[in-house]
């Protein structure tokens, strides 16, 4: 069983509309399910970040407090990580998750079907 950081596009392309931010949202979220019916734990930094963004009290995406907690916090959750599934679409932020990934070690997967199954 492996901890599966889902990394992919959150505010890439959307100019901060919170109508295409959610898009992205369910697009990372698409594929938690089934990693889970996989055998595996999946985990989005935005289920971690984005409370913890609010409790900060960020009144607008990118803000001082945004910036403080959301790309941090993926990068504390890689380190309890055992891979990545980098979907589509283009992110620094997704990209950086995987290169901080291959630094530490973590497997890295580009489609669910590369996911094996847990024993």
């Amino acid at each position: 069983m492996m901890m599966i950081l889902i990394a992919g596009p959150y505010r890439s392309g959307t100019n901060n509309n919170l109508d295409l931010i959610k898009k992205n949202m369910d697009k990372l979220e698409s594929v938690a399910l089934p990693i889970f019916r996989k055998g595996h734990i999946p985990i989005i930094g935005e289920w971690v970040a984005n409370p913890l963004i609010e409790l900060g009290g960020s009144k607008e995406i990118g803000d001082e407090v945004f910036t403080e907690i959301q790309y941090p916090v993926a990068h504390r959750l890689l380190t309890k990580c055992d891979a990545i599934l980098r979907i589509e679409g283009d992110s620094k932020g997704a990209d950086q998750d995987v290169k901080i990934g291959e630094q530490l070690g973590l497997k890295i997967y580009y489609d669910i079907n590369e996911i094996p199954d847990a024993k």
